[in-house]
């Protein structure tokens, strides 16, 4: 079973990235340096093409990378995962098991300010749960994936408009054109704490921000659910902002998504 990690970076030096990152397998890496460019070279028997360009925002670094896989499985990578020795047995066996699964979500350790999911078990990943998951997470079967013809975001998710959701994204589209998706309790690598190239604080831009991305994943139900998020985290986010503020921002966000605002 081939596997091809697709990892997304920023200015960083690609001829070294597969070695920090304890790459295991092929690797395809888009580079947004600032410059166009391509070099390809072999880590641990493996071929890592890396791919440099000039445009930003990470939906469109995973999209490069995607229209360039080869391998039956893709996994989507960040610059800052140092994956566990041996955690390409861990996907092939996963996929091994779960002939009828399209895609994984397996675990990546992460600090816990910074965590947004943890599988304790395997489960099945439909429309009530599909939310909570980074795209690191993901591993997929590529045909699939080209079948279903699913993209990330350009809007959404660093160097983009606004700020992060091209993940959940891109797996609401997936399970609209019925891909099976699974979690897996198995765990493949470390994320390295960075700054976030994103997250400024709950301040302005994230609440609108977050309200045009529930528009735009939650429809007609973009308000009761914006509602409902506030209520379950205004304890650690609604500390700079009152939380019937942000909610207010949140509605001019979902209205923006509209086109109306």
């Amino acid at each position: 079973m081939g596997i091809q990690m697709l990892i997304s970076a920023v200015g960083q030096e690609a001829g070294t990235l597969a070695e920090r990152m304890n790459i295991e397998t092929d690797a395809v890496i888009i580079n947004q340096c600032g410059a166009f460019g391509y070099e390809e070279y072999e880590y641990k028997s493996h071929t890592v093409r890396c791919y440099s360009l000039k445009e930003r925002g990470v939906g469109l670094s995973r999209n490069s990378a995607l229209m360039r896989a080869q391998a039956e499985i893709s996994v989507f990578a960040d610059e800052d995962i140092v994956y566990d020795k041996g955690y390409s047995k861990k996907i092939e066996a996963a996929f091994a098991r779960h002939k009828e699964a399209d895609m994984i979500l397996f675990n990546v350790r992460v600090a816990p300010a910074r965590r947004t999911y943890w599988n304790e078990t395997e489960k099945r990943i439909r429309w009530y749960n599909y939310g909570r998951y980074p795209a690191y997470s993901i591993a997929a079967r590529t045909e699939a994936l080209h079948r279903a013809n699913v993209c990330f975001s350009l809007l959404f998710g660093g160097g983009a408009k606004y700020s992060n959701g091209e993940d959940s994204l891109f797996l609401r589209d997936c399970l609209k054109k019925g891909m099976r998706i699974i979690a897996s309790p198995e765990v493949i690598g470390e994320e390295k704490e960075r700054q976030s190239t994103w997250f400024h604080g709950y301040n302005d831009k994230f609440f609108k921000d977050r309200g045009v991305l529930y528009h735009f994943l939650y429809g007609r139900m973009a308000v009761p659910f914006s509602l409902r998020f506030l209520l379950a985290h205004k304890g650690e986010m609604c500390r700079e902002i009152e939380w019937k503020r942000a909610y207010s921002l949140m509605r001019d966000g979902i209205r923006e998504g509209m086109g109306k605002g």
